[in-house]
């Protein structure tokens, strides 16, 4: 098997490179999590890259049934994720970068669009054998002034575990965010609300996320259920409601060789203080854009070329 194919086939999994679908904005609802709900769905988020240098990209678009009107949410996440050289206890090291942009507004009314808090993450992830694999990932989302990100730094924890053998990608990645300020008077941005004393600002609950994929490849193809959750773990001002939700669907991908694109569609099927239902439409590519095998096997091309 080349090396293309052999990276062709772990990115499958995807890896950590998805972690980067960092972006959670969220919805259009008040408050809510940091990272978006789901946008680890489709990723082997345990099982680790080969080495190399990969560019992701993860775009979405829904409305939620609010009244009186419905509230809409497009997000669109680039990412970049290294796998190093690197091992610590048998780990295998990983970076992640993000730059999420996101518009949010009411149907057919207006819409607002800004940067989102971008993402710097690190991952070890674990080879456990036998088609299992685990990862743990910490990084933060950086405070920005932008109208439609959150008014806060925030540290996010990722716990994934995978199983990838026969085809099967079977995977359930947990995180967990800390705002640093659960409360800014004066910046509402993506979270508004008002404390008892009567002052506008942003709330900004920690949070806690869980993205859930049961998915098979027939060839190159793959399909399956998908499914995610988000729970509001902390109430930044008295009288908060916290959010919570849980979404299922089903994910389609393709394996082109090297690049994949995965589509998949969601529905919220139980929320609470979001004030509606939301149905979602995913897009993701992955592209890989270096490896170490690439570079071992140039020389050769170069030697097979006829003498001038």
């Amino acid at each position: 098997m080349s090396g293309t194919a052999r990276i062709a086939g772990k990115l499958a999994k995807l890896g950590a490179a998805c972690v980067l679908s960092v972006c959670g904005a969220a919805s259009a609802a008040l408050a809510g999590s940091v990272m978006q709900p789901g946008e680890t769905v489709g990723v082997a988020l345990g099982a680790p890259l080969p080495q190399g240098l990969y560019f992701v990209d993860t775009f979405d678009w829904g409305v939620r049934s609010t009244s009186p009107e419905a509230t809409a949410l497009g997000v669109n996440i680039p990412v970049l994720a290294w796998s190093t050289p690197w091992t610590i206890l048998g780990g295998r090291v990983q970076f992640l970068a993000a730059a999420p942009e996101l518009e949010a507004g009411v149907v057919n009314t207006s819409y607002n669009y800004s940067m989102y808090n971008p993402l710097l993450l690190g991952m070890i992830a674990w080879d456990l054998g036998n088609g299992f694999g685990f990862s743990y990932g910490i990084g933060n989302y950086f405070d920005v002034g932008e109208p439609l990100a959150w008014s806060t730094n925030s540290l996010r924890q990722d716990f994934a575990l995978s199983y990838t053998k026969n085809g099967w990608n079977l995977s359930a990645t947990a995180a967990y965010g800390i705002d640093f300020d659960q409360f800014v008077p004066g910046r509402a941005q993506v979270s508004p609300c008002v404390s008892p004393a009567g002052v506008a600002g942003g709330c900004n609950p920690d949070w806690l996320n869980l993205d859930l994929t049961a998915t098979h490849k027939f060839g190159k193809w793959e399909i399956g259920p998908v499914a995610f959750g988000s729970w509001d773990l902390s109430t930044p001002v008295a009288g908060y409601l916290r959010q919570s939700q849980f979404a299922v669907g089903g994910l389609v991908g393709y394996d082109f060789g090297p690049v994949i694109m995965q589509v998949y569609a969601t529905t919220t099927a139980w929320e609470q203080n979001y004030g509606g239902y939301d149905t979602r439409g995913w897009f993701r590519l992955v592209i890989p854009l270096w490896s170490p095998t690439q570079t071992a096997e140039a020389p050769m091309a170069v030697k097979a070329l006829p003498p001038k």
